[in-house]
């Protein structure tokens, strides 16, 4: 238990230090953001003064060690536009963003795991190829195009749902199942290939034998064995969906973390941006080593190693 701590903690440093890295060069290398914020009146002596209180006069070099020791402590700087801390824009957009991801996940949850259960077990029938199809449509289809349907369907034409924001509860419904249908989609479809290699199990067909009612062996024995990769998927759609909603945030407008990164990046305010991608990747990294830990909880030959 000791080792797996200590060695994910590892992980966890040396996978950040390289992403602060990418982050931070890409940014820098991609163009002076002072001349994006810089008034068009402003002489090149205040331009000048200007990239040197927000240090950019220094060594790329020099800007990343000081970049590092701040980042440690919280500190991404301020926003060249907002004039505010820039994790302390990112906190304001993350509930929203948290909210969005665990309705998705829950509706994507429901939907998922139950017809993947159904198509397994009507394996080459009409119910299993309809499944699959839906299944193989609802990976293909782009969610900023399903998003654009439900906004014309559900707001334009028969006027439920409100078009953006989210300033009532129910603003929340079209995108979380814009994002949530995409996920049982793909979730489905693992969770079929997984009960089917499950139920054709020796032990499976033994508790078959013992009378067992179907139930039964579906959900205790079965499911229960095939949920290690079940859960491997849900935690990488998971953090997709915690860093990945970018379009469908812009789409209907919610004010996520992912509308703060789209906005940020337009008007190159670079800290902000910097701010956003390493707390994505920090939860990327997290929902992981989680889903590790899960992998024992549901299957005890599984150590800590």
């Amino acid at each position: 238990m000791r080792a797996f701590i200590v060695s994910r903690l590892l992980q966890l440093v040396v996978t950040m230090l390289i992403v602060s890295v990418v982050v931070f060069f890409i940014l820098r290398l991609s163009g002076d953001p002072i001349l994006v914020v810089a008034p068009d009146f402003f002489s090149e002596e205040q331009i000048e003064q200007m990239r040197k209180f927000w240090g950019f006069d220094r060594p790329l070099g020099e800007q990343y060690i000081t970049f590092l020791r701040k980042a440690v402590t919280g500190d991404f700087g301020t926003s060249y536009l907002a004039k505010r801390p820039a994790m302390e824009l990112v906190f304001e957009r993350l509930g929203y963003s948290w909210l969005l991801a665990a309705a998705a996940a829950a509706i994507g949850l429901t939907v998922a795991v139950p017809l993947g259960i159904l198509s397994a077990l009507k394996r080459n029938s009409f119910l299993d190829l309809l499944i699959t199809m839906l299944s193989s449509l609802g990976t293909a289809m782009p969610s900023f195009w399903l998003g654009l349907m439900l906004i014309i369907i559900f707001s334009v034409h028969l006027r439920l749902l409100p078009v953006f924001g989210a300033l009532e509860p129910k603003a929340i419904i079209m995108p979380s199942v814009t994002l949530g249908v995409g996920m049982a989609a793909r979730l489905s479809r693992m969770t079929r290939s997984a009960m089917l290699e499950v139920l054709n199990q020796d032990y499976v067909r033994t508790a078959h034998s013992k009378g067992l009612m179907q139930n039964t062996v579906v959900l205790r024995h079965a499911l229960r064995n095939a949920l290690i990769p079940i859960v491997t998927v849900f935690g990488l759609q998971l953090g997709w969906l915690l860093g990945g909603s970018v379009v469908v945030e812009s789409v209907f407008s919610w004010p996520g973390l992912g509308r703060l990164m789209i906005d940020s990046i337009s008007v190159r305010d670079n800290t902000v941006v910097q701010a956003g991608l390493i707390w994505f990747a920090l939860s990327f990294i997290l929902i992981n080593y989680a889903i590790d830990v899960i992998y024992i909880l549901l299957d005890p030959r599984i150590r800590f190693q």
